[in-house]
């Protein structure tokens, strides 16, 4: 065990040493780096591909649900759209260096307040292989090194990933360390990285809530959390039918084992009647399985969503129908119930609308638009390290601003404090 630790140490101090070579790259040397990268993956499609079909064959003998084994498969367009997203962050305007503010004292000293990479960052993440690649190159981007720590489910198809970017980086003499793979994904080791303050700077766990509980609960090292998605629809008595039904569908259905699909839909009473049957009939159309209020199931025939079900977050084709009384009603509900992700509003009355942009408390809040764009590509990002749940730090999709921190740089002309 001894042995274990001293070598995953080395590990760690590679990695420091790392994030000190990456923060020197100038924009255009880390952009084009991005860029080979996303040819590298290209590149080595067939192994990539062979990997996940192991991980894909352990995922079936170990009868893995259909919605866990969805984030888990690649496929060619899917290994090319994580080319895509490299090449769209290669893109990105550089975060580092920027003045985000400036000023002279009365003493005469000039302050400015300068964007600069964290330096060490820890994703922790399940299933998906697909943000070994996303973590790597936004790390690189804003000057960071990634440590990356992908379930094991995904050990293979993250392994060859992670092998193709790091080609890039050996073919121009830069350390691996700057995209790592961690060597040692057991229980015990992740506890013990998470309390490696010394050399890594922050963690980012991105999962089940489990892992998020584990890693919060373990860490020294400061976290910002992917947590959970329970996302909420409400449609309000102004709503048109024929908006609420296409966003109420996507939000669900478009990919259930997303966390910013919906898994609870409140509905207005005044329009409860004339809604869920039509509904219903649109869900039954993509075989989701709807659980109900009492108020709902006298309107429709379905099954009885329980307490448990307003907290679930299902990552599956299930969704938990309430019918309420009001916007407050509805407001209220999100507030005991939802898990500050992304929420939603169907509405035509725009007092309504501003009353609950306002109001509801959660990183992303929809006024007539899917919950589904709460996503570091379609927010112009090109992916993200995970969507936070924090308050503090980031909130939301974060992209290479929200792997940044900043300094002052005070310049002088012999001024000393009297």
């Amino acid at each position: 065990m001894e042995e274990n630790m001293n070598s995953l140490t080395e590990f760690l101090r590679e990695a420091k040493a790392a994030a000190r070579v990456a923060a020197i790259l100038s924009d255009k040397e880390r952009s084009a780096l991005i860029v080979e990268m996303a040819a590298a993956l290209e590149e080595s499609l067939p192994a990539i591909l062979e990997a996940n079909a192991i991980d894909l064959e352990a995922a079936d003998r170990a009868a893995m649900v259909s919605a866990m084994r969805d984030r888990l498969l690649l496929n060619e367009d899917r290994v090319r759209d994580m080319a895509t997203a490299l090449r769209e962050i290669a893109a990105l305007r550089d975060p580092i260096g920027s003045v985000i503010d400036g000023w002279r004292t009365a003493e005469g000293l000039k302050i400015e307040k300068i964007s600069v990479p964290i330096g060490v960052i820890c994703a922790i993440y399940e299933s998906r292989p697909n943000v070994t690649a996303d973590v790597a190159a936004l790390c690189l981007k804003s000057g960071n090194a990634a440590i990356l720590k992908g379930g094991k489910e995904a050990a293979h198809s993250s392994s060859a990933i992670a092998a193709a970017l790091q080609s890039v980086l050996t073919r121009h003499n830069l350390p691996s360390g700057i995209v790592a793979l961690l060597p040692d994904g057991s229980r015990e080791t992740v506890k013990w990285l998470v309390r490696q303050d010394r050399y890594i700077d922050l963690i980012v766990p991105r999962g089940g809530e489990g892992l998020i509980r584990f890693v919060s609960e373990n860490a020294t090292v400061p976290v910002v959390k992917h947590d959970k998605g329970v996302c909420h629809l409400y449609i309000h008595e102004s709503a048109e039918y024929d908006m609420s039904e296409p966003i109420a569908i996507n939000a669900k259905v478009q990919r259930p084992s997303a966390c910013n699909a919906i898994e609870t839909l409140l509905i207005d009473r005044k329009v409860a009647a004339q809604f869920l049957p039509k509904l219903k009939a649109a869900f039954d159309l993509h075989h989701t399985e709807l659980r109900g209020c009492e108020l709902t199931r006298e309107i429709i025939n379905i099954g009885a969503a329980d307490e448990a079900d307003w907290s679930t977050e299902y990552l599956d084709n299930i969704l938990s129908i309430k019918v309420v009384a009001s916007i407050d009603e509805a407001i209220a509900h999100i507030f005991q119930y939802g898990s500050l992700h992304s929420e939603a509003i169907v509405a035509n009355d725009a007092n309504a609308i501003e009353s609950f942009l306002d109001r509801v408390d959660a990183a992303c809040v929809y006024a007539n638009a899917s919950t589904r764009f709460t996503d570091g590509g379609q927010f112009g990002f090109g992916a993200e390290v995970g969507i936070s749940t924090n308050k503090l730090h980031a909130r939301g999709p974060m992209g290479i601003r929200e792997l940044t921190t900043y300094k002052y740089q005070i310049r002088g002309n012999g001024q000393i404090r009297g």
